[in-house]
């Protein structure tokens, strides 16, 4: 079961699994998303299914997870992929969605999980796959909401893997970089109150999305490549407990490790808060993320 299979990393994973051979149960939310998958697994023959599933209400997570348990009653692999990532300083970010994607990012991805280890358990084993985030390992300025969110993952599904190991369950953690997919559209990833000029932080937010628009250029992961790493947790005998994705995830969290920990920090996030200053004092009021200003 691929949870957040509507579009993106979901439905790139939903079908890649599909294609390399398993029933896939792709999790989505509405019948226009329903129609889509449905139509590009016509097309390819693909072994999928589609189930209504909002990882936020727990009688759609059972209704969900009943009608494999009807159906097979069991299951092999859980893929959480359902998610949110909203960009704003911290301050500027309303309380009511730093709630919203915790329920989605860890309460979701709880729920989902605690539904379905009873027909991992019935099939005698299996995997569960979470997908994280470099952001569950280091800091993302203008993510703070998200990178906390990230890092409980990452706690979770650690504390989780030493609990149902003896049933042998295998739990792995997906740690990509920047993938190119459509929730990184600066409209779209921009929260609207941190496009109000009156924030003291507004200043500094066109710099900084300007750099993230550079990391998306030079990016060069994709969803299939996500996609690809979570075929091989399935398929692989003794999957490991984190997998990064991306040469430049790779590369941070080897520095972060074998770097000493105040030159990183000077390096890493001095980087970040010279590039804010210095777009500052170059451009200060720039009206290109006015889109749809407070």
């Amino acid at each position: 079961m691929v949870t957040g299979a509507s579009r993106g990393l979901g439905a790139a994973t939903a079908c890649r699994l599909a294609a390399a051979g398993f029933q896939v149960w792709a999790g989505v939310r509405n019948e226009e998303a329903a129609a889509r998958l449905k139509a590009l697994a016509g097309q390819q023959s693909l072994p999928l299914e589609t189930v209504y599933l909002d990882v936020t209400d727990n009688a759609s997570v059972n209704s969900a997870l009943g009608v494999i348990e009807q159906r097979t009653g069991r299951l092999f692999g859980l893929v959480n992929n359902a998610g949110l990532a909203e960009r704003a300083f911290f301050e500027d970010y309303p309380e009511q969605k730093i709630r919203q994607l915790f329920e989605v990012n860890l309460f979701g991805v709880m729920s989902v999980t605690r539904r379905a280890l009873p027909l991992l358990r019935a099939n005698g084993g299996g995997r569960i796959v979470m997908i994280s985030s470099i952001g569950g390992r280091i800091g993302l300025h203008c993510l703070s909401p998200y990178s906390a969110s990230k890092f409980a993952i990452e706690g979770f599904s650690e504390s989780l893997s030493i609990e149902v190991k003896p049933f042998e369950i295998a739990v792995s953690i997906i740690e990509p970089g920047i993938v190119k997919t459509e929730i990184w559209d600066r409209q779209k990833r921009v929260l609207p109150e941190a496009r109000d000029r009156s924030s003291p932080y507004y200043k500094y937010l066109l710099p900084l999305e300007e750099q993230v628009d550079e990391f998306l250029n030079m990016s060069s992961l994709t969803p299939a490549d996500v996609a690809a790493r979570v075929v091989h947790v399935m398929q692989v005998a003794r999957p490991k407990l984190r997998y990064v994705v991306g040469r430049r995830a790779g590369l941070t969290l080897s520095l972060r490790k074998y770097l000493p920990s105040a030159l990183f920090e000077r390096v890493y996030f001095g980087e970040i808060v010279r590039r804010m200053k210095k777009g500052q004092s170059e451009n200060p009021t720039s009206s290109a993320l006015q889109g749809g200003a407070a």
